[in-house]
């Protein structure tokens, strides 16, 4: 039983293991969340010949409580919120909005520093499998797994090495499938692990999403 993976690389190619039914579908793509779920994105797309890009969510932290989330903002223009901080704080539209604003600048900057201005895929009626490195409390696969939901998605598969086992329990009520290599119950940071877990940079996401647009042609 895997216990640790030597980096991301090789935690994707575990992980494509168990998505093998996806394989060489035309209606399957990968999305990762950046920037450590690309790598891992990488070899799942790889494997599965499928398209590649990423999915990029920003959390809406509360003024002065950035920890405490009221919702996220992700690609494609989508907005979602936690209704239950949001009602239970009486968070007003215009706090709403001017966080948003300021998060969407930095999520547009991501998106053209990975996207290097090429257009989203286009994910209506497609099988995606969202892609990190890791799951922790869950809040920003959530986060993603609720746009992709607004974005018309036919079906949400929750891809990643390792999930804590309460989150992912969580995510399974939103998601249609979650995968993962391993489930732990006790579980403190995803860097845990893995035995190499340095920081994915800008460069090495654009490398690796233009590798996969040089495999795999995607009409835009």
């Amino acid at each position: 039983m895997k216990t640790q993976f030597f980096n991301r690389t090789e935690a994707g190619q575990f992980l494509a293991e168990n998505l093998s039914n996806y394989a060489n579908r035309e209606d399957v793509f990968v999305l990762a969340l950046p920037r450590g779920g690309v790598p891992v994105a990488a070899e799942v797309a790889k494997e599965l010949n499928a398209p590649l890009d990423v999915f990029v969510v920003r959390k809406l932290g509360l003024p002065g409580h950035p920890e405490l989330a009221m919702g996220a903002i992700a690609t494609g223009g989508v907005r979602v919120f936690n209704r239950k901080v949001v009602n239970a704080l009486r968070i007003s539209d215009e706090v709403i909005d001017a966080v948003s604003a300021e998060e969407l600048v930095e999520l547009e900057r991501r998106e053209n520093a990975y996207r290097a201005g090429l257009p989203p895929l286009e994910i209506e009626g497609k099988t995606v499998i969202v892609v990190d490195d890791g799951v922790a409390t869950g809040s920003t696969m959530l986060a993603a797994v609720s746009a992709l939901r607004q974005l018309n998605a036919a079906r949400i598969v929750v891809a990643a090495p390792v999930i804590a086992a309460s989150s992912c329990r969580e995510i399974q009520r939103k998601a249609d499938e979650v995968v993962a290599v391993m489930i732990p119950e006790r579980f403190y940071a995803v860097g845990q692990w893995y035995e190499d877990f340095s920081q994915t940079s800008d460069e090495e996401v654009r490398e690796l999403l233009a590798q996969a647009a040089r495999r795999q042609p995607v009409e835009a």
